[in-house]
């Protein structure tokens, strides 16, 4: 898997797949993304070998561990999500992926929180580009 920023500052690379991925509905997610989830995918970090530099952004999760978001320094994309270096894990955020057809999302999590809007199943109106 590989992928990078809006701008292209920052590209990394997978080496293997990830451990799991899927949806995340958290308000931290929703606020961040502007949407009602982002999609993720959880490797060990020695798994991805990135290029770039990011800027980190430190906050205190819901569960009470440090939450970290990794953004480009020059076009603002959230990159990678992580918790304290110590820990072995590396969030890529699904959305940054070249080929997004390589993401396969596994779960929903903090579901309590999702917006009656945010489901995968519901009939809206499909448009392949702006409504007219």
């Amino acid at each position: 898997m590989k992928g990078g920023c809006h701008c292209g500052a920052i590209r990394y690379e997978a080496k293997r797949s990830p451990s799991y991925s899927g949806f995340c509905h958290c308000r931290d997610c929703q606020r961040i993304t502007g949407t009602g989830h982002c999609c993720y995918m959880i490797f060990d970090r020695s798994d991805v070998i990135a290029t770039g530099s990011c800027r980190g952004y430190q906050t205190i999760a819901a569960n009470g561990n440090i939450s970290i978001r990794h953004f480009c320094e020059t076009c603002g994309s959230q990159v990678f999500g992580s918790g304290l270096p110590d820990d072995g894990r590396l969030t890529v955020y699904a959305g940054t992926l070249d080929d997004l057809s390589e993401f396969t999302p596994t779960d929903a999590i903090f579901t309590r929180s999702r917006p009656k809007w945010d489901r995968a199943a519901m009939a809206l109106q499909e448009c392949e580009a702006l409504p007219g």
